[in-house]
């Protein structure tokens, strides 16, 4: 048996939780297992100090669900929402999608993790370019989902080959300190890949392998000049001491020979807070596990409506529910489905976020392309933070 499971034992329920396995004998022993009901997904909290959280994975929820008898409405991959707000509601047969929960909440909690860190990191970045180089802390397996996520919340570029394929971009990097330690010094190693690697692939060269940051970056400008794009500071922390000065050190050495047009890329260990502390001083960033490794974002599936009737848990709203907002002021709110939204108090008219996906099983529109997803993440971003919202 291999360690992932194939797309043909997740649909068929391998991957569920025991519980509803055994729940399905239950209900089928009983009768009960075409009991119509609805069910919808909320996030109660968010990590952290988060004050938002970025939908993402819907693609693949709907792709778990395809050929089932059962209808889903949900917020648009990308969207921005709150806790409290229902991002898709499920409606059909309880048992055609009850061993479907746990796979259903999984691609949705950890995509969604990704994305939102990203966002945060997008945000922490400024106008500085950010690279995914988060692949190589997770299963390779895993790959391709912690790039197209951390793309789709913000991230530039990514570094993985395939992950690259698949959004339809360019994989982006450096070197590796391996390259400098097999031919034993920066500036030959720069060299030997200015001479090999296709012209058209920027030369950023990675400094802190063997030598002081400041004096390997003055030997590899002094090397290169014109055709030096860029030196990437990866330093450990048992060698950074104050990175922040050591970058200021090295930008100010690089002007003050005439390098200006030298990019300076920070990476190694990096998050949200070390982004924006250090943007001032670099122009771009790779930020590798506090994207694969980001904090997921919970949500929880729950029958809200049982054969027509409102009928929830202890601690959950009844009924179906439908999330408006107002896109002039970008007011929300959470009403009953059968309630109109009305007319905002900004005089704007608020529109329904959850709208029809599925029907019978069948997705109603193709899957949006990832940059087309990351355009609407950061464009409601943008509007998030201008209208004074926090987190």
């Amino acid at each position: 048996m291999n360690v992932i499971p194939t797309w043909e034992e997740i649909r068929r329920g391998d991957t569920t939780d025991i519980y509803f396995r055994r729940t399905m004998e239950v209900l089928r022993a009983a009768g009960k297992d075409r009991t119509r009901v609805v069910a919808e997904a909320i996030v109660k909290k968010f990590p952290g100090a988060y004050g938002y959280g970025i939908l993402s994975g819907t693609d693949e929820l709907l792709a778990l669900l395809s050929g089932l008898p059962v209808d889903v409405d949900a917020m648009e991959e990308g969207t921005l929402f709150h806790v409290m707000e229902p991002v898709f509601t499920v409606e059909g047969p309880y048992g055609a999608f009850c061993e479907m929960e746990t796979a259903m909440l999984g691609v949705l909690c950890q995509a969604s993790g990704i994305a939102t860190a990203a966002s945060r990191v997008r945000r922490a970045a400024g106008g500085k370019s950010v690279l995914s180089f988060g692949a190589r802390r997770m299963h390779p397996a895993l790959s391709t989902l912690i790039d197209r996520n951390a793309f789709v919340g913000g991230a530039d570029g990514v570094s993985v080959i395939r992950s690259a394929e698949y959004l339809g971009e360019k994989p982006q990097g450096t070197m590796p300190h391996a390259l400098v330690l097999v031919f034993g010094d920066t500036v030959a190693a720069m060299q030997a890949f200015d001479a090999t690697v296709d012209p058209a692939v920027p030369r950023v060269c990675l400094i802190d392998t063997l030598q002081d940051e400041k004096f390997e970056a003055l030997r590899v400008a002094e090397a290169l000049r014109e055709r030096l794009s860029g030196i990437r500071l990866d330093t450990p922390g048992s060698r950074r001491g104050d990175f922040r000065k050591i970058l200021q050190e090295v930008r100010w050495e690089l002007d003050l020979r005439g390098f200006r047009h030298v990019r300076l890329i920070a990476s190694g260990g990096l998050g949200e807070e070390e982004v924006g502390a250090l943007r001032d001083v670099v122009d771009g960033f790779g930020v590798g596990t506090s994207l694969s490794n980001a904090p997921t974002v919970d949500y929880a599936l729950d029958i809200v409506e049982v054969e027509g009737v409102p009928f929830a848990k202890r601690g959950k709203w009844s009924g179906r529910k439908q999330v408006h907002a107002c896109d002039a002021c970008g007011v929300r709110s959470v009403l009953p489905a059968v309630q109109p939204a009305g007319p905002c108090a900004c005089g704007g008219a608020p529109e329904p976020m959850l709208i029809p996906a599925m029907r019978n099983g069948k997705a109603l529109a193709a899957p949006a392309p990832a940059r087309a997803v990351r355009e609407r993440v950061l464009r409601q971003l943008s509007r998030f933070h201008a209208r004074g919202a926090v987190g």
